[in-house]
């Protein structure tokens, strides 16, 4: 399971967020992941991060904040196989990992084993859905800052 970071698993507060006083985790999220790995799921974090780019925040600051999300969810008893991230923005270059691009979900699948056919990206964007559906991924578009519970319900296996 590929998952959007802002908007889909914390909140996307319209501005970047990097600072863990800004990191909020989206209702039901812990719950949604928890019943997703009952079923069989691995997750990958698949997000754009232009703000590195812009100089608003480095690399390091991404990964304190991604730290801080990988610990948040293994106290839940969740763990992500990897988060991957683009410090790109097409203001300040060209790039192939910045979604709609799908280099990144290409790099987990060969990286992983993964099977595109069997796997499904959550996002809140017609980015995430490109480039999912350029990965060969099912992608599954659900509002921004959604209650997580809500998406499942929107997964192609749901009832």
């Amino acid at each position: 399971m590929f998952l959007d970071r802002d908007g889909v698993l914390n909140r996307d507060r319209g501005e970047y967020t990097w600072r863990m006083e800004d990191f909020e985790l989206l209702p039901g999220v812990i719950d949604g992941l928890k019943e997703l790995s009952s079923r069989g799921y691995d997750f990958i974090v698949i997000t754009n991060q232009g703000g590195i780019a812009k100089k608003l925040y480095d690399h390091d600051d991404v990964n304190r904040l991604h730290d801080y999300l990988k610990t948040l969810l293994e106290q839940q008893g969740i763990s992500l196989l990897e988060i991957y991230y683009c410090p790109h923005h097409p203001d300040h270059g060209k790039c192939l990992c910045r979604k709609p691009g799908s280099l990144m979900i290409e790099k987990a699948v060969a990286r992983f084993g993964i099977d595109p056919s069997a796997s499904i990206m959550i996002g809140d964007m017609e980015r995430d859905v490109n480039a999912a559906t350029a990965a060969g991924v099912e992608a599954v578009l659900v509002p921004t800052n959604s209650n997580f519970i809500d998406v499942i319900k929107q997964l192609p296996w749901s009832e």
